[in-house]
């Protein structure tokens, strides 16, 4: 189905490495749809981050988030600045606050490897690997933020979970299961905890539990989380969709990337009832910034999984497809091995890698 009117995305670069991998990423976003058709993209350029709070005292604006409401999807590059922070030592992290405003509660983080990367297992299975983290992100520790209290003495950071917080974020995993097992995946979330010596997480769990008595078709298991950092780098390939507290998917999801690679090919998305956010798993790289080494390739797999989203969203199969045709020309880019970003040791940065997928998807 086409997609009549026009879809607005709110377009974040905020800090250090965004803008420059923001510009080819709508380069191709571009292309993609007037390749793909049947659906029309335009860009409301919204400033926020540690830049702006330099200037202004402000990181984001009220309208600034009046506008990101507005928009069909916020496409966010990356935000902060390391020597930029507020009076209490935290960093600027705007796109933290942005999940909490718009009740972003699950965070979506996919583990995707294939041919020709250069990964840190030797395994074959770990070519082709294809698992997700569902994070909870608008409570668990990092509800904490912003409210601790310390004193010379001590310092106590408060962790929340609700059960309408867990339900939501477990029911979308397991409603993520079962799409995935339609296309031929496992169909098995894993609870991912610490019940065993904290009585939130026993919480959690125990709303885990219902939840998957709800799901039969759906298998459902438990981990803790120690067990499963050991889990994911010993045998990554046993995983379909876990799901888990804000603080735990926070750590996971870092190793996550460093399974694929690293944090330059690691997308994400935060998403919502009402919004989404898609943007990279990294940071700000400012020490790169202008370089030309910025890895723009988890930037524009961020992009894929809005297009997907959207046309999830608006029953479009157009988009659904140009987000396919995006992932696969990434994949092409890298299947000869020869692309090898600079912070894997290679010499690709960010005219080399974007241009290899410009070529594949002129091609596909």
């Amino acid at each position: 189905m086409a997609i009549s009117n026009e879809l607005r995305i709110a377009v974040m670069p905020g800090d250090g490495i965004g803008d420059e991998i923001m510009a080819p990423c709508l380069e191709l976003l571009e292309l993609v749809r007037a390749k793909v058709g049947g659906f029309a993209l335009g860009y409301d350029w919204v400033e926020a981050g540690a830049g702006l709070y330099a200037r202004t005292g402000e990181a984001l604006p009220d309208a600034a988030i009046r506008r990101a409401s507005d928009a069909d999807a916020i496409l966010l590059a990356a935000m902060g600045l390391p020597d930029v922070r507020y009076p209490d030592g935290r960093e600027i992290v705007p796109q933290v606050d942005i999940r909490e405003i718009l009740d972003l509660y699950a965070g979506v983080r996919p583990v995707r490897t294939f041919p020709g990367m250069r990964l840190p297992l030797a395994d074959e299975r770990a070519q082709h690997l294809d698992l997700v983290l569902v994070r909870e992100s608008t409570e668990g520790l990092f509800w904490g933020r912003g409210k601790s209290f310390v004193d010379k003495d001590e310092a106590h950071d408060k962790m929340v979970i609700t059960r309408i917080g867990t339900e939501r974020v477990c029911q979308y995993a397991f409603e993520l299961a079962q799409r995935r097992k339609a296309r031929g995946h496992e169909g098995r979330v894993t609870c991912v905890d610490k019940a065993n010596v904290l009585g939130s997480m026993a919480f959690f769990r125990e709303v885990f539990d219902g939840c998957a008595g709800r799901y039969k078709e759906i298998a459902a298991d438990h981990c803790y989380v120690d067990a499963m950092a050991l889990k994911l780098i010993r045998n990554p390939w046993d995983n379909d969709v876990l799901v888990t507290e804000n603080m735990f998917g926070d750590i996971l999801s870092d190793a996550g990337a460093a399974l694929m690679g690293g944090m330059g090919l690691a997308p994400s998305a935060d998403i919502g009832d009402k919004h989404a956010v898609f943007q990279p798993c990294h940071g700000t790289a400012p020490d790169i910034m202008g370089t030309g080494k910025a890895n723009p390739t988890a930037m524009i797999l961020s992009a894929a999984m809005m297009l997907d989203w959207l046309g999830e969203r608006h029953n479009s199969d157009k988009l659904v497809e140009a987000g396919d045709v995006l992932d696969q020309a990434v994949r092409t880019a890298f299947a000869d091995g020869e692309l090898v970003p600079y912070e894997m040791g290679g010499a690709a940065g960010l005219r080399e890698i974007s241009g290899r997928v410009k070529d594949a998807l002129k091609a596909a």
